[in-house]
This record gives structure tokens, sequence and C-alpha cells, in this order.
């Protein structure tokens, strides 16, 4: 099994308010995706972070395989949520991959 972890930095003049309707949408976006992408185990989006955290939101996804999240990455509905949703509010992504 694959774990996919990202995590996104919110765009600096989002006001908190802004930040969390973009959160909204991305996890609403996201998460619309479960059981659409062959390989997908599970999709959550992580949005209600601690006051110790210096990110607003955390994706964490599971894969049968790495050969599934290659597939996942280049999903034509994943693509349209990551460029259409996801990509105009974040101004820094961070990715972790790892086998299980």
């Amino acid at each position: 099994m694959v774990k996919h972890l990202i995590i996104w930095k919110l765009k600096e003049s989002y006001t908190e308010e802004e930040s969390k309707k973009a959160v909204a949408e991305i996890k609403a976006g996201l998460e619309s995706l479960a059981g659409k992408i062959p390989g997908m185990i599970d999709i959550t989006v992580h949005d209600c972070p601690l006051p110790t955290s210096n990110r607003e939101a955390m994706l964490e996804a599971n894969f049968v395989d790495f050969e599934s999240l290659r597939g996942y990455v280049t999903h034509p509905e994943h693509v349209a949520v990551a460029k259409g949703i996801v990509k105009p509010h974040v101004e820094i992504r961070s990715c972790f991959d790892y086998e299980l």
C-alpha cells in the first residue's frame, strides 16, 4: 500500500474567512474523487489543524500500489480538481509519498 500526503499553505493574502471557504472547496473537490480513481483505497482532506500547525489543510490518500498513485496523478478528474479548485488557492504545496 502507498500513502500520499499533501500539505498546503494557502495564499498569504487570504482572510480567515477566505481561508475557511477555500479549504471547504478543496475538501469537497478532492473527497468527491472517492470511488472514481482505480486503485484508490480512500481519500480525506483534514481541515481542522491544531493551533500549533502552520498549514491550513492536509490531504491523506491511500492507494493499493505505486502504479495506482501514478494513475491518480494523471487521472482527468483529479487533474480538473487540482487545477480548477486546489491550485488557485495555494501558495505552497508539499508532498510526501511512502510505501507501507
